[in-house]
């Protein structure tokens, strides 16, 4: 049977029919989603997509992977280019007016990382200049708990590494998950204890009654990882707190 070139959400029945699951993830985001030296993604969520296919069609290898920036990463579910997105997508009021979630697979946060030895808690960080990324949810998180730090935005990440080595920032705040990658990968960034919020991180789905089952089995799913330890070994073996 031919496959059409563009796809569309689907539900379970259709998506057991085709006998193949179609993923949004991030490739750019270690360790939750990267393309390793061989260019092969990996990482927790591509685990938890494949494992997915496993408990959903029987064979972990029957999902297609859609790499998506972090902007499209709800919009592709809504529009109908996936059948689900697992991109490191906190569960926002505003996201849930336009699509469903799953129940949360990891609980991530907002947290802090420089590359000063100086600064060891948020209270050396209270006077200083934190990098932001533009139009973020971490903006309010920050200003809320760090009133009298000078917030410096940026428009990416690769802006705030730049910052960060130029040294016009003394720390730049952002998900813990991305953070504790960039720890893992170059020691000269130190991670601070103090998380500022705490956030869920489901799989979005479609909204509507016909994705119901979809919703219930991908629940269902998440459920029995979580009470056989599976989600928590995975996030340990990634180096996720």
């Amino acid at each position: 049977m031919s496959v059409p070139l563009i796809a569309i959400s689907a539900e379970l029945a259709e998506i057991e029919a085709r006998g193949r699951l179609i993923v949004a993830v991030k490739d750019n985001r270690f360790p939750l989603g990267y393309r390793d030296a061989t260019g092969e993604l990996d990482g927790f969520e591509i685990e938890i997509a494949r494992r997915l296919a496993l408990d959903l069609l029987g064979d972990e290898t029957a999902v297609e992977f859609r790499s998506v920036h972090n902007v499209d990463r709800v919009n592709v579910v809504v529009n109908g280019d996936v059948d689900i997105a697992i991109a490191s997508i906190t569960v926002t009021a505003q996201r849930q007016r336009i699509a469903s979630f799953s129940e949360p697979y990891y609980l991530d946060g907002t947290g802090f990382i420089t590359t000063s030895t100086q600064i060891k808690t948020l209270d050396d960080l209270a006077p200083g200049r934190i990098a932001v990324l533009a139009n973020s949810s971490t903006l309010a998180h920050v200003r809320y708990q760090l009133p009298d730090a000078n917030l410096v935005t940026v428009l990416s990440y690769q802006d705030a590494i730049a910052e960060l080595a130029r040294g016009q920032v003394d720390a730049f705040a952002g998900d813990v998950s991305l953070l504790t990658g960039w720890q893992q990968q170059d020691n000269r960034y130190r991670l601070l204890d103090e998380v500022i919020s705490v956030e869920p991180v489901a799989i979005a789905i479609p909204k509507g009654t016909q994705y119901s089952d979809l919703r219930r089995a991908i629940n269902d799913a998440i459920r029995q990882w979580d009470d056989e330890g599976w989600l928590q070994d995975r996030a340990t073996y990634w180096g996720l707190p």
